[in-house]
Protein backbone atom coordinates (compact mmCIF):
# COMPACT_ATOMS: atom_id res chain seq x y z
CA UNK A 1 0.00 0.00 0.00
CA UNK A 2 1.26 3.26 -0.76
CA UNK A 3 1.39 6.00 1.67
CA UNK A 4 3.08 9.42 2.42
CA UNK A 5 5.30 10.92 4.93
CA UNK A 6 6.52 13.92 6.19
CA UNK A 7 10.25 13.54 5.76
CA UNK A 8 12.08 13.55 9.03
CA UNK A 9 15.23 12.43 10.86
CA UNK A 10 13.97 8.56 10.40
CA UNK A 11 13.97 9.07 6.94
CA UNK A 12 15.96 11.82 6.00
CA UNK A 13 19.12 10.01 4.55
CA UNK A 14 17.44 7.42 2.76
CA UNK A 15 15.55 10.25 0.96
CA UNK A 16 18.59 12.00 0.16
CA UNK A 17 20.65 9.10 -0.90
CA UNK A 18 17.97 8.54 -3.74
CA UNK A 19 19.29 8.89 -6.74
CA UNK A 20 18.51 8.58 -10.76
CA UNK A 21 20.60 7.24 -12.93
CA UNK A 22 24.22 9.78 -13.78
CA UNK A 23 23.41 10.28 -17.48
CA UNK A 24 19.65 10.98 -16.60
CA UNK A 25 18.63 14.76 -15.90
CA UNK A 26 14.92 14.53 -16.40
CA UNK A 27 14.19 15.57 -12.41
CA UNK A 28 16.70 17.24 -9.78
CA UNK A 29 17.97 15.55 -6.82
CA UNK A 30 16.12 15.38 -3.72
CA UNK A 31 18.71 17.49 -2.13
CA UNK A 32 17.70 20.12 -3.91
CA UNK A 33 13.80 19.52 -3.83
CA UNK A 34 14.37 19.57 -0.13
CA UNK A 35 16.45 23.02 -0.25
CA UNK A 36 13.37 24.70 -2.66
CA UNK A 37 11.11 23.53 -0.35
CA UNK A 38 12.74 25.32 2.64
CA UNK A 39 13.10 28.19 0.45
CA UNK A 40 9.82 28.88 -0.24
CA UNK A 41 8.31 27.15 3.52
CA UNK A 42 7.30 30.93 4.67
CA UNK A 43 4.52 30.54 1.23
CA UNK A 44 3.15 27.28 3.16
CA UNK A 45 2.30 25.60 0.13
CA UNK A 46 4.98 23.26 -0.89
CA UNK A 47 4.38 20.14 0.91
CA UNK A 48 7.96 17.56 -0.24
CA UNK A 49 7.05 14.28 0.93
CA UNK A 50 8.84 10.83 1.12
CA UNK A 51 6.72 7.42 -0.88
CA UNK A 52 6.34 4.42 1.13
CA UNK A 53 5.07 1.24 0.37
CA UNK A 54 4.20 -0.34 3.15
CA UNK A 55 6.95 0.38 5.42
CA UNK A 56 9.70 0.75 3.05
CA UNK A 57 10.35 4.20 2.04
CA UNK A 58 10.35 3.82 -1.94
CA UNK A 59 10.44 7.27 -3.48
CA UNK A 60 9.91 11.24 -3.32
CA UNK A 61 7.42 13.85 -4.66
CA UNK A 62 6.76 17.50 -3.99
CA UNK A 63 3.48 18.77 -4.49
CA UNK A 64 2.67 22.73 -4.89
CA UNK A 65 -0.26 24.18 -4.70
CA UNK A 66 -1.82 27.63 -5.80
CA UNK A 67 -5.28 27.80 -3.95
CA UNK A 68 -6.19 30.85 -6.24
CA UNK A 69 -6.16 28.78 -8.96
CA UNK A 70 -7.80 26.12 -7.30
CA UNK A 71 -4.92 23.85 -8.50
CA UNK A 72 -2.18 21.41 -7.19
CA UNK A 73 1.06 20.28 -8.88
CA UNK A 74 3.33 17.74 -8.38
CA UNK A 75 6.52 19.52 -8.58
CA UNK A 76 8.45 16.63 -8.69
CA UNK A 77 7.95 12.90 -8.19
CA UNK A 78 11.30 10.49 -8.32
CA UNK A 79 11.64 6.83 -7.84
CA UNK A 80 15.42 5.50 -7.89
CA UNK A 81 16.43 2.69 -10.49
CA UNK A 82 15.16 -0.41 -7.76
CA UNK A 83 11.95 1.13 -7.32
CA UNK A 84 10.83 1.61 -10.79
CA UNK A 85 8.60 -0.17 -12.93
CA UNK A 86 6.53 -2.04 -10.01
CA UNK A 87 3.79 0.59 -10.32
CA UNK A 88 4.81 2.77 -6.92
CA UNK A 89 5.10 5.50 -8.97
CA UNK A 90 1.39 5.37 -10.85
CA UNK A 91 0.00 4.19 -7.56
CA UNK A 92 1.62 7.37 -5.83
CA UNK A 93 -0.14 9.49 -8.39
CA UNK A 94 -3.22 7.92 -8.42
CA UNK A 95 -3.20 8.36 -4.39
CA UNK A 96 -2.54 11.68 -4.99
CA UNK A 97 -5.38 12.42 -6.96
CA UNK A 98 -8.00 10.54 -5.11
CA UNK A 99 -7.21 12.84 -1.74
CA UNK A 100 -6.64 15.90 -4.11
CA UNK A 101 -10.38 14.95 -5.28
CA UNK A 102 -11.48 14.47 -1.77
CA UNK A 103 -10.48 17.45 -0.51
CA UNK A 104 -12.88 20.00 -2.35
CA UNK A 105 -9.63 22.24 -2.79
CA UNK A 106 -8.57 21.86 -6.11
CA UNK A 107 -9.87 21.52 -9.64
CA UNK A 108 -7.56 20.41 -11.25
CA UNK A 109 -4.02 19.45 -11.24
CA UNK A 110 -0.52 20.08 -13.22
CA UNK A 111 2.65 17.99 -13.64
CA UNK A 112 5.62 18.86 -16.31
CA UNK A 113 6.96 16.33 -18.83
CA UNK A 114 10.46 16.48 -20.05
CA UNK A 115 10.01 15.92 -23.41
CA UNK A 116 12.14 12.89 -23.88
CA UNK A 117 10.86 11.02 -21.04
CA UNK A 118 7.79 9.06 -22.45
CA UNK A 119 7.68 6.62 -19.89
CA UNK A 120 6.54 9.41 -17.45
CA UNK A 121 4.16 10.55 -20.29
CA UNK A 122 2.57 7.39 -20.76
CA UNK A 123 2.24 7.02 -17.46
CA UNK A 124 0.68 10.42 -16.90
CA UNK A 125 -1.86 10.24 -20.18
CA UNK A 126 -2.93 6.85 -18.63
CA UNK A 127 -4.06 8.98 -15.75
CA UNK A 128 -5.76 11.50 -17.36
CA UNK A 129 -3.19 14.34 -17.70
CA UNK A 130 -3.26 15.77 -21.17
CA UNK A 131 -1.00 17.97 -23.08
CA UNK A 132 -2.04 21.94 -22.69
CA UNK A 133 0.76 22.84 -24.85
CA UNK A 134 2.82 24.89 -22.61
CA UNK A 135 6.17 24.45 -22.64
CA UNK A 136 8.03 25.70 -19.07
CA UNK A 137 11.48 25.45 -18.04
CA UNK A 138 12.23 22.66 -20.38
CA UNK A 139 9.01 20.41 -19.99
CA UNK A 140 5.64 19.99 -21.22
CA UNK A 141 2.90 21.19 -19.02
CA UNK A 142 0.12 18.31 -18.31
CA UNK A 143 -3.04 18.92 -16.63
CA UNK A 144 -5.84 16.94 -15.16
CA UNK A 145 -9.06 18.20 -14.66
CA UNK A 146 -11.47 16.72 -12.25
Amino acid sequence: MIRFHTINEDNFDVIISMKRPDDEHFVASNAYSLAQAWLYRDAGDVYPFAVYFDETPVGFMMLDEDTEERCLMIWRIMFPPEHQNKGYGTAAIREIIRLARESGKYDSMLLGCAPDNAIAEHVYRKLGFVPTGVFEHGENEMKLTF
